[in-house]
């Protein structure tokens, strides 16, 4: 029996997201949720894609082995247990990988202690990689276990992209320099993209914008990236839910100086308090809209939250475009990229000169497909192209395994 399943595991600080997929056909096998883990209220939403019928269960899960035990639990119930041998790998979500990591890899215990290395550049995001990893690892020693990290996508971008203004043997010394992230989702996007305009990746251009509460762009020429809008961290370019993306750095120290601010609260404003809730006390761009389109009471403050926004994404497009030289396709993704009509359209107005342009009914179109939102013969391609990371990660494990490269 060929082994064609990946489990592919994201690991937050207090969740695990995770997906079994067959790549035999790149199906769905089972998909969920554990939430809330060590708390008293941690919850576990299971969904068998067979019956498409969610199981729910609440009560304490200690840590992360506990919730991956339930996990493979919820698995065998549906004859998908952990321990089938149809099982190939399983495939990890891991924020950062620096310079190191350019490729799905292995994880060995040299990939364990770089990762580990670079917490000081992701400490909310690579200890929680970690732990999902070594309680997998003790699960089931004996599989393949892969990282694929948000960062590698990025690592081919030059130095002129991806180098800061700073003395360089301090940039050396702390490695500081933009990685970018949210990389499966503009590797993934890029290329479904070109496969929308009937092309291979390496014939086109393309800028892809993945707005969710957490947002990004990327400039991506002939299938590699370019240009990519985050930096050391998530917190760098666009107007984000609860980031406040670019900003004059000497905000900082005016704060610390005049307004007695910490970096630890500095920290918190600009990563929890910014962004849209803190211009308008709303990250959900949905809510925003209806106070806009709705004329409530407080509708100019939501207006100017979206003003800001778009204002922010329509820079980047300009932007890419210029690094690009030429552009071929902007591509929409993400929660707010394939669901809110209003920002795309907003986004592409005034930028006809560059050949973009929407067409309102079209955009209007609600849609889970891959499509375009351009007028019929427009110069350059406008997509909505709904992401898929976890069939990207599911995707790179299993090219790695199967090549017998583990």
């Amino acid at each position: 029996m060929t082994a064609t399943r990946v489990l592919v595991l994201n690991s937050g600080s207090s969740s695990v997201k995770y997906q079994l997929l067959d790549m035999s056909d790149s199906s769905r096998l089972a998909v969920g949720l554990v939430e809330r883990i060590g708390e008293e209220t941690s919850r576990l939403k299971h969904t068998p894609l067979s019956t498409g019928e969610t199981r729910e269960t609440t009560g304490p899960i200690a840590d992360h082995e506990a919730a991956l035990k339930a996990v493979a639990e919820e698995l065998a119930k549906d004859g998908l247990g952990l321990d089938s041998p149809e099982l190939a790998a399983i495939g990890h979500r891991v924020v950062h990988g620096g310079k190191t990591f350019t490729q799905p890899t292995v994880i060995d215990d040299a990939v364990l202690a770089e990762i580990e290395r670079l917490i000081p550049v992701a400490p909310l995001h690579n200890p929680a990689n970690l732990t999902g990893i070594r309680t997998a690892q003790a699960l089931r020693p004996d599989l393949p276990q892969v990282a694929v990290f948000d960062t590698a996508f990025h690592t081919t971008m030059p130095e002129a992209a991806a180098r800061y203004a700073i003395d360089v043997k301090t940039a050396d010394e702390y490695r500081i320099r933009r990685y970018g992230f949210h990389g499966t989702s503009h590797a993934y996007v890029s290329r479904a993209t070109a496969e929308l305009l009937g092309k291979s990746p390496e014939e086109v251009n393309v800028i892809v914008l993945h707005l969710g509460n957490g947002a990004s762009a990327s400039a991506v020429e002939k299938g590699r990236c370019v240009d990519t809008s985050m930096g050391l961290t998530p917190l760098e370019g666009l107007v984000m839910g609860t980031r406040s993306g670019d900003m004059d750095p000497a905000v900082i120290f005016h704060l610390m100086r005049v307004g007695g601010m910490s970096t630890d609260e500095i920290d918190t404003l600009l990563n929890k308090k910014s962004g849209l809730i803190g211009l308008c006390g709303d990250n959900d761009m949905r809510e925003i809209r209806r106070r806009i389109d709705e004329g409530a009471e407080d509708a100019a403050q939501a207006q100017l939250a979206f003003d800001i926004y778009i204002h922010r994404l329509k820079k980047y497009i300009g932007a890419y475009y210029a690094v690009l030289g030429t552009v071929d396709a902007v591509a929409f993704t993400a929660g707010v990229g394939e669901n809110a009509a209003p920002v795309r359209e907003a986004a592409i107005a005034g930028l006809e000169a560059l050949g973009l342009a929407v067409d309102g009914e079209l955009n209007a179109v609600r849609s889970g497909e891959p499509r375009l939102i351009s007028p019929e013969g427009a110069r350059v391609a406008v997509a909505v192209v709904p992401t898929d990371e976890e069939l990207e990660i599911a995707d790179q494990t299993y090219a790695l395994v199967r090549n017998g490269n583990a």
